[in-house]
């Protein structure tokens, strides 16, 4: 039997890991990367760092003799976010403003795979209907190429992966947000997530 590859795989919430983890599991050993600037309200953050840590509590409860699913967090450091997007608060959601956002925690995702010995490393952002994932997938390469790492361009969308993390969210009783998390994508004209 072959070997697992590891991978780091950047979360932005645990609805969204849910059935990224479902689908990926069997082919590979699974570490997730809660790294969020963008959450910039801080109950919100706890809220959503909480709902991922619980989610993989009851699901590695649930995996008898498989290895075990493991949760980083990344710094909490919403200045860091702000100084990206500085001069695109007023950008649409899924404009210029996202894709730094996005880059930012990829890149930071990336930076910690090579770190840490990963040599692929990946998001649960595209399972969103919201998210660009050709956007994604190329901010993905090209910070896996300038690190010589594999960016996983798996588009879980796609074969009702949307769909499947609400079921599994109710199933696990998790939190579920209605924002993307930055302050702009919480304004009234934004369905974001």
């Amino acid at each position: 039997m072959r070997e697992k590859p590891s991978i780091l795989l950047h979360s932005c919430c645990g609805p969204c890991s849910t059935a990224v983890v479902e689908r990926l599991e069997t082919d590979f050993n699974i570490t997730l990367f809660f790294y969020n600037p963008n959450i910039t309200n801080q109950e919100e953050y706890r809220s959503r760092i909480t709902s991922q840590a619980q989610y993989l509590r009851c699901y590695n409860q649930n995996r008898s003799g498989s290895e075990e699913i493991l949760l980083l967090e990344g710094q909490y450091d919403t200045a860091r976010f702000h100084e990206e997007i500085l001069g695109l608060e007023q950008e649409p959601e899924g404009g210029s403003r996202c894709a730094k956002c996005i880059s930012l925690r990829l890149e930071e995702t990336a930076e910690e795979a090579k770190k840490r010995g990963f040599s692929v490393f990946g998001t649960t952002l595209s399972v969103s209907s919201h998210k660009d994932h050709a956007l994604i997938t190329r901010i993905g390469n090209q910070l896996a190429t300038e690190r010589g790492l594999e960016f996983l361009t798996d588009d879980f969308k796609k074969r009702g992966g949307y769909q499947r993390s609400i079921e599994l969210s109710k199933q696990y009783g998790l939190y579920r947000q209605n924002y993307c998390g930055c302050e702009y994508s919480k304004r009234k004209d934004n369905n974001s997530i």
